[in-house]
């Protein structure tokens, strides 16, 4: 018998000086059982740094042809594809061409580098695809305020982030390794 998802309730306020969105969300976010805390707030930290009214998470590890978060607008069109972790060039060929921009949010240490020396080359292709590297430490960080209900808080600001749950706050200063044209 397959293990169930486990389910996490976040209550998210963003407040991104960048692009001057200001709000609350209520998520839901299924935590596939053979996903970390690391990567599942890594995810949310990509949904807080492109929150809109329409981006929503995919099903995850277990759709092969969803992303981790995405935004469709009302045609259907994919507007934004984002994938978490170390993703192959065959995953993200597909998706530069589904979607008008997509975001990699690249994260583990050693192994991210190392994934990014052996991609950089074929992923330099991809008019319309950003990599974004977060430190080992950050990602760590991020894994430590999991908990199964939180109250975040999220302020962007020049590139920068900070997410605390009312006891600590996190300083994230995510690397871009390849902007979008």
């Amino acid at each position: 018998m397959a293990s169930n998802a486990t389910i996490f309730k976040v209550t998210l306020q963003i407040a991104d000086m960048d692009r001057h969105y200001y709000a609350d969300h209520a998520l839901t976010i299924a935590r596939h059982p053979s996903e970390t805390d690391e990567r599942m707030m890594v995810r949310l930290l990509a949904y807080a740094q492109h929150a809109h009214e329409a981006l929503e998470f995919g099903r995850g590890l277990s759709a092969e042809d969803e992303p981790d978060v995405w935004r469709k607008d009302l045609t259907g069109t994919v507007e934004l594809w984002i994938e978490v972790g170390q993703p192959d060039e065959k995953r993200l060929r597909k998706a530069c061409k589904r979607a008008t921009r997509v975001w990699v949010y690249n994260y583990g240490g050693r192994g991210a580098d190392l994934w990014w020396e052996q991609n950089r080359e074929l992923l330099a292709r991809f008019d319309n695809l950003t990599v974004v590297n977060l430190s080992y430490d950050a990602s760590r960080a991020l894994a430590a305020l999991a908990q199964r209900t939180m109250q975040l808080q999220c302020t962007i600001q020049e590139g920068q982030l900070w997410l605390g749950d009312g006891q600590s706050v996190i300083h994230i200063e995510p690397a871009i390794r390849k902007q979008d044209l």
